[in-house]
């Protein structure tokens, strides 16, 4: 194959076949990697994401009790915080005797183990966690299948079909939306098809620089593989450590670099997907083309429920000479926002620009470890400068975090432009440290919230896009209606704050981090989980409002399927159902995700007429 430099290229997985032998099974992250409290001291296990381990984070563990007015220790040792252990027992699987047998005569690899059928029964959103924590989980699966190949998920689907046994496809299990945990009401038996198996570089090509993986390959691992060779992707979301491939398309996914390198359907050529009524696969990928309606955008965001993405394939890049960090200090949030429509409109925007609010630059100053006298010296004249000498007030000042890529050339002059762009709205240089701490800070947030729980406070994010003119409007708009919520909640400490992660022509994604305290000595929320939904509920209804959409890049699923009529209209939801119908007819795919109880489809009447 002229051009093919590399065919069928088996890639070592971070992420073993036992995941829980290094993720944590009720949490996100390694196990080896969760801030803890020892002596009334705080820390972060591990020295993953320049936090170096075992270094106290005093200034942080301050943060934390002066925001919520508690003394942290205090509340970790109440007996409410107390996390179950993993179960030693688990409901006895539902199983349909000939998709078993099935499965043996294919010669499948399954698992009906309790605590593999546990570990993918859930993602990442904070009621799952919750719920894995305190014991109120009732559905898991009941098998989880490893197919290693397009042709063996052909014969699953096929076997499944034929055997009414509900599919859940599971990549990376990182969900933020409810998209793959098990519908609590399904009494089918449930196979979670685990693509963690199928994860080869089939092959790649260097004179048009694509390629083509299995779909269930791992971010990181993804990457690895291509820099070995030179090459890069681009693809950077939060969660590139442990989402794959087929998950990014599922979810029509947005990276950090997504400026240089393109949103997930920018990158994406071609998918092959495995439906119970066959194989959709385009047969050309290239240059742009005119084959009437585009049915790729059916796969892209179609979170699980028409199919099985099997292989991807993908624009790469070389890899950049150049890898460059930046931030850049404003006097507030509102030059920032400013700046950042600037530069999209001139189409000048870095490899990857986020700009953080003041509350969230607080935080990320607070997790800072003690860095020795002639470092600390440094930050104080730093701090000084820009408030005595600028005149920037520290509590209103917002700052943005830059990444440059490309030749040397190019980086340097964009960085000079980049900055000379800043001068117009009162920003300065804030430093390449600051920006690279900044950059690698979103990979430690999912470990705060963890900790949070266990220490008495819920904490979760959620994102938007929103067109320019209004996305000030917005991201005051929420912070009021989070107040006015707990206040009618009786929610008495709270954060929030807001970040603007991506920018384009006509808006930007903006991310909304929302906590509470739930638990103290002396007061108690008996339902946080509940009331959290509702404050987030009502922040929702005010994002579509004030112009935004129900999400940017996390998808719909489970939590926001109460939006989506609103937001595609009837006519967008019959596409949809329409679509499902034709290629699930019996819903083998039942994740229930986008579809409200009023406007689920009646598979089995449709069934009947089969």
């Amino acid at each position: 194959m002229s051009g093919h430099i590399l065919q069928n290229i088996e890639i070592k997985s971070v992420v073993p076949k036992k995941r829980q032998d290094l993720i944590k099974w009720h949490g996100w992250g390694y196990r080896d990697s969760e801030f803890r409290l020892r002596d009334r001291k705080m820390f972060f296990t591990s020295p993953r994401y320049l936090v170096s381990a075992n270094a106290t984070l005093d200034s942080f563990k301050k943060y934390i009790d002066s925001l919520f007015d508690v003394e942290m220790q205090h509340v970790l040792d109440l007996p409410f915080t107390e996390i179950r252990l993993k179960p030693v027992e688990y409901a006895k699987p539902t199983l349909v005797d000939d998709f078993i047998i099935g499965l043996d005569n294919l010669k499948i690899d399954y698992s009906l183990d309790g605590e593999d059928r546990l570990v993918r029964s859930h993602g990442q959103t904070i009621n799952e966690i919750y719920d894995l924590r305190y014991g109120n989980f009732k559905r898991i699966p009941d098998l989880v299948l490893w197919p290693t190949s397009n042709d063996e998920v052909i014969k699953i689907v096929k076997l499944a079909h034929d055997n009414n046994v509900v599919l859940i496809v599971f990549g990376g299990g990182t969900s933020v939306s409810g998209a793959i945990q098990c519908p609590q009401d399904e009494r089918r038996s449930i196979a979670i098809l685990d693509t963690s198996q199928m994860n080869k570089l089939l092959w790649l090509n260097k004179e048009n620089l694509t390629a083509c993986f299995e779909s269930g390959v791992v971010g990181q691992d993804l990457e690895r593989v291509l820099n070995e060779h030179n090459y890069t992707l681009g693809h950077e979301p939060d969660s590139i450590e442990f989402s794959t491939l087929g998950g990014w398309v599922a979810t029509r996914a947005s990276g950090m670099k997504k400026n240089l390198y393109g949103n997930i359907e920018d990158i994406v050529l071609n998918v092959k997907v495995v439906t119970c009524t066959g194989v959709y696969d385009q047969k050309y990928s290239g240059a742009h083309k005119n084959v009437g309606p585009s049915l790729d955008n059916m796969i892209f965001g179609s979170e699980g429920t028409l199919g099985v993405i099997t292989e991807v394939e993908v624009k790469i890049r070389p890899f950049p000479k150049v890898r460059r960090y930046g931030s850049i200090v404003f006097p507030n949030f509102s030059h920032g926002i400013q700046y950042l429509r600037e530069i999209a409109k001139r189409r000048c925007q870095p490899a990857s620009i986020r700009l953080i609010d003041n509350d969230q630059f607080q935080f990320g100053q607070a997790l800072k470890t003690d860095e020795g006298a002639l470092a600390n010296f440094t930050n104080e004249l730093k701090k000084f400068l820009l408030t005595r000498v600028k005149g920037y007030d520290w509590n209103e000042i917002a700052i943005a975090t830059i990444l440059f890529e490309g030749n040397q050339e190019d980086v340097d002059r964009q960085e000079k432009l980049i900055y000379s762009i800043a001068k117009q709205f009162y920003g300065i240089s804030g430093g390449a440290k600051n920006g690279e701490k900044g950059y690698v800070l979103t990979y430690v947030i999912a470990y705060i919230r963890d900790f949070g729980l266990g220490a008495g406070l819920v904490a979760e994010s959620f994102e938007t896009s929103v067109p320019w003119t209004k996305c000030e409007l917005l991201c005051d708009n929420v912070k009021l209606t989070i107040r006015e919520e707990c206040r009618k909640y009786k929610v008495k400490y709270f954060y929030t704050s807001t970040r603007v992660t991506q920018t384009y022509d006509a808006g930007a994604c903006v991310y909304i981090y929302f906590g509470f305290q739930f638990s103290a000595p002396g007061y108690k929320i008996d339902n946080p989980i509940e009331i959290y939904h509702k404050i987030e509920e009502a922040a929702r209804d005010i994002i579509l409002a004030s112009g935004g959409s129900i999400s940017h890049h996390h998808g719909v699923g489970k939590l926001r399927k109460k939006w989506y009529k609103q937001s595609v209209s009837p006519v967008g939801i019959n596409l949809y159902k329409a679509i499902k119908q034709e290629l699930d007819p019996k819903n083998i795919f039942a994740c229930d995700n986008f579809l409200m109880p009023e406007d689920k489809i009646d598979f089995v009447e449709l069934t009947s007429k089969l």
